[in-house]
């Protein structure tokens, strides 16, 4: 295994020296030849095979420096881990997915390497409080490895820090709170590590060992946890300064000849007049290009009258967006109906009014419920009413089966109006379904 793996190195080695070679005898100067190999498709994945062997020989020299060999146990927790820390960190860097270069992958790489010792170093100061004698050469291979992952994680974080100040939000966003984590990481497992050598120095176990453990742990949980609702807010506001230059770029026009003619525009960014290159934000203020995309990198607002350039073209979009015609109520009513209604019974302009007043007072709480809560469209497929009380029947107590068969009737008079009652039950049915459909065409429109 040992010598396969020095033929790949040497391999390697021997493909970078003919890439190299082949670059500088082609272009004669340092410039051309390494215009040409960032240009080379195959003489940049020699090269990152390259990197990749270096990374591996160093790996190998920190792990002999700093833990001479790993257990069989650490090996397959690191790579148990390593999987799940490869998806989620991908996940995070599909919110930058424009920031993809040879950069981007040179510090991915190096994320995760460094990610590695932290996990196996928190294996090692695990397996010491189950070793029952700890060597000097153990704590100063500890000692020494977490004063290089500390140092290594607080540069890191400060570097993503001033770079998003300078820059505004860019995948050093991520960067920066992946090596936030593992500062914290690095933090508890000092604490462990302390700890444990108080403990070793007591003759006898030490009780308030696990105490301290456990406070440890929920400071640290915490403070991860808020870490989580910053990085939160960084994506959101990353979001929204994509979203602020995509607008910029495809909806704001470009400020004319005419309009920087017209006076002394002055982009107040930069200080600087305006020549050429500006765009013209919806409020009617014009800046730079470039310095308008730094801009919205950190807010997105008008830098003179502090419009919200977003909300600004949203409400833009919606005007230009045509509104569909509202659909045609089913079973809408002709235009005569009601007038042929009402010439059919005369008693039908009486009834609708006192309907309107019963149907308005049991649905007035309804309606300023609706209107409180500002709904912008609500569709009412049917209105579900209060619905008028029906006549009592008639009391049969103390009547004869004689009075009761009078009151039936059985004449040719007491059909016909028995079928002139139910004519006109139909015909104030047949209106309050007019006014039901009516109702609802109102609230469709109006609400």
């Amino acid at each position: 295994m040992q010598v396969r793996h020095s033929h790949l190195i040497s391999l390697s080695f021997f493909l970078t020296g003919a890439v190299l070679a082949n670059a500088f005898y082609q272009r004669k100067q340092f410039y051309p030849s390494m215009v040409y190999l960032t240009k080379s498709n195959p003489s940049m994945a020699v090269l990152y095979i390259q990197a990749f062997v270096l990374v591996t020989i160093l790996a190998k020299i920190f792990l002999v420096l700093f833990f001479g060999s790993l257990r069989q146990n650490e090996q397959e927790n690191v790579m148990e881990r390593a999987w799940f820390a490869v998806t989620e960190t991908c996940l995070a860097f599909t919110v930058f997915r424009d920031d993809f270069n040879s950069r981007f992958v040179a510090q991915f790489t190096q994320l995760f390497f460094f990610k590695c010792f932290h996990w196996m170093a928190e294996e090692r100061v695990d397996y010491m409080e189950r070793t029952p004698v700890v060597t000097a050469l153990f704590c100063a291979r500890m000692m020494g490895l977490i004063a290089v992952l500390s140092a290594v994680d607080s540069y890191h974080v400060s570097h993503a820090y001033f770079t998003t100040l300078l820059r505004g939000a860019s995948v050093q966003l991520v960067f920066g709170f992946e090596y936030a984590v593992l500062l914290t990481i690095i933090l508890q497992v000092a604490i462990k590590f302390t700890l444990y050598r108080i403990d070793s120095r007591h003759a006898h176990p030490w009780e308030n060992k696990a105490v301290y453990l456990l406070y440890t742990e929920l400071v640290i949980g915490t403070f991860m946890l808020f870490r989580c609702f910053r990085f939160a807010q960084s994506v959101v506001d990353a979001i929204l300064s994509r979203r602020a230059i995509n607008n910029m770029n495809t909806m704001y026009p470009d400020a004319t000849a005419e309009e920087l003619r017209q006076g002394e525009v002055v982009c107040i960014i930069c200080r600087e007049e305006i020549t050429e290159g500006a765009k013209k934000l919806p409020c009617s203020h014009i800046f730079h290009t470039a310095c308008l995309r730094s801009w919205f990198q950190r807010q997105q607002t008008c830098p003179t009258c502090r419009l919200n350039v977003l909300q600004t073209t949203s409400r833009i979009r919606r005007q230009q967006t045509p509104a569909p015609n509202p659909p045609r109520p089913q079973n809408q009513p002709e235009p005569g109906a009601i007038r042929r209604l009402i010439r059919l019974n005369p008693h039908l302009l009486s009834f609708s009014r006192i309907f309107l007043a019963v149907q308005l007072r049991s649905c007035l709480p309804c309606l300023l419920l609706v209107c409180y809560r500002g709904l912008k469209k609500v569709h009412f497929n049917f209105l579900f009413f209060k619905v008028l009380p029906f006549p009592s029947p008639p009391n049969f107590v103390g009547l004869t089966d004689e009075e009761v068969r009078q009151m039936e009737g059985v004449e040719r008079a007491s059909v016909e109006a028995r079928v002139r009652a139910l004519r006109n039950i139909s015909t104030l049915l047949d209106a309050a379904l007019v006014q039901l459909q009516q109702y609802s065409t109102v609230l469709n429109t109006f609400v």
